[in-house]
């Protein structure tokens, strides 16, 4: 239940909406002029305002203004008898969230509401969101407006601070290296090296000797001694990436080194203490393995102390054109080609197709296209042909992708109004259009 102002000096029309928002469950504050409607805002508390444009002592508009420095968070409508687009434009600059005109439709009252109420939680939560990522020096490196990320952020939180061993898991390409390189960075062994290790790209008989070292002469070219991995992480952070690749014979050496904090270099006639937070990665059911014989169930119990979920891409729908313009941002400084942006039908193309590489599929077709594209926008025509097919198949055939595009564009234009903590202007020239179509597409 939310709590809502209606501002209006006709006793007719102000009954009018106490009727069609009672009905819904909120809480309604009235005001009839200008003065109780500054004084109801000043009290605070509101989460949305309906104000009348023509008030007796002062003007509708002069109230919104002064709301955005009273209670900058509560979102404002117009209600309006004028339903020229000059009026509508002058309530969005003046910091309107939108208008409706009178006589009040109940359909499009009740829905404008409820998708400002929805704006206004999502616009919270991409706040605490953006708040949670900057603790981890994260707000540069993690593009994301996802809750299903927003979780993630919040175990990293509140796992950085700790040496407790973390395991991440997830498919290929949702982020885990990135994920462990910000934990790394927000712990007290930030300034210590980070060493990383892909357990499934190093041969077997060379495994070993990367993770513990060797001593002069215990093996044939073995010329000198050599420090391993663990040995240089000192101080600071191992990183042990496709964990789940390491065969049996090491994993039993590396069940001693998590124990016990200490590893026997190749050669070496004692054991050697080490001073490292073990973070770990897979894309394997662990369980499955351990099940199968294939993982050592007490290294499994021993790595997974703190476990990190990864959600796949298609399971955060509400980051694809956001990492997707950071990566072709990314790609045209280092290619040399610098596009204006995505067009909007490269946009829905984005949004339906279901990305099984992830992350680093999305990353790939970006920078594919960018070499592509001809234009001085990314457009469905550069993408390959898997991502203009699932355009298709998801809207029921390529004569819906007008309807598709509309749907996405509406979807976009909330999403950055929320990024921009509520800020039309700023939003409408994050997508590059004037104010006045921003507010068509959200109609």
């Amino acid at each position: 239940m939310a709590r809502l102002l209606l501002v209006d000096d006709d006793p007719g029309s102000l009954a009018v909406l106490e009727v069609l928002l009672s009905g819904e469950g909120h809480e309604l504050v009235t005001a009839t002029d200008g003065a109780q409607a500054l004084e109801a805002l000043t009290r605070g508390g509101l989460d949305l305002a309906l104000v009348d444009i023509g008030l007796p002592d002062i003007s509708g508009l002069e109230v919104l203004k002064r709301a955005a420095a009273i209670s900058p968070g509560t979102p404002v409508i117009m209600v309006t008898a004028n339903t020229s687009v000059d009026s509508a434009v002058e309530s969005l600059r003046s910091g309107a969230a939108d208008y409706v005109a009178k006589p009040v439709e109940r359909e499009e009252l009740l829905a404008t509401v409820r998708r400002l109420l929805e704006l206004g939680q999502l616009r919270a939560e991409n706040l605490e969101l953006r708040q949670r990522l900057r603790s981890l020096g994260a707000d540069k490196a993690m593009v994301t407006a996802s809750p299903a990320m927003a979780q993630v952020v919040r175990l990293m939180e509140k796992i950085a601070p700790f040496d407790t061993t973390v395991l991440f898991t997830g498919e290929s390409g949702t982020g885990k290296s990135l994920a462990a390189r910000l934990i790394h960075q927000a712990s007290p062994r930030g300034q210590a090296p980070l060493i990383k290790v892909n357990c499934g790209a190093i041969p077997e008989n060379l495994l070993e000797s990367e993770l513990f070292g060797y001593k002069k002469g215990a093996f044939t070219g073995a010329a000198r001694d050599k420090a391993g991995l663990f040995s240089q992480a000192k101080g600071g952070t191992l990183f042990l990436d496709e964990v789940g690749e390491l065969p049996l014979g090491l994993q039993v050496k590396l069940l001693h080194a998590v124990q016990e904090r200490t590893i026997t270099p190749l050669g070496a006639g004692r054991e050697v203490e080490v001073d490292v937070r073990l973070i770990a990665a897979t894309n394997r059911d662990l369980v499955r393995e351990v099940a199968a014989g294939r993982f050592r169930e007490d290294l499994y119990y021993r790595l997974n102390v703190f476990e990190i979920a990864m959600p796949p891409l298609r399971k955060r729908p509400e980051d694809v054109v956001l990492l997707a313009q950071r990566f072709l941002d990314q790609a045209g400084v280092r290619l040399g080609k610098r596009l204006e942006g995505l067009g909007q039908d490269a946009m829905a193309a984005l949004q339906a197709y279901d990305w099984p590489g992830n992350v680093r599929e999305l990353e790939n077709v970006v920078e594919s296209a960018l070499v592509l594209s001809e234009g001085r926008r990314l457009h469905l025509e550069d993408l390959p042909a898997k991502l203009r097919g699932a355009l298709n198949s998801e809207e029921g055939g390529p004569g819906s992708l007008k309807e598709a595009v509309a749907r996405f564009e509406r979807s976009l234009v909330e999403q950055a109004i929320a990024v921009n903590g509520g800020d039309k202007e700023k939003a409408a020239a994050d997508l590059g259009v004037n104010l006045a179509t921003l507010y068509r597409k959200l109609k």
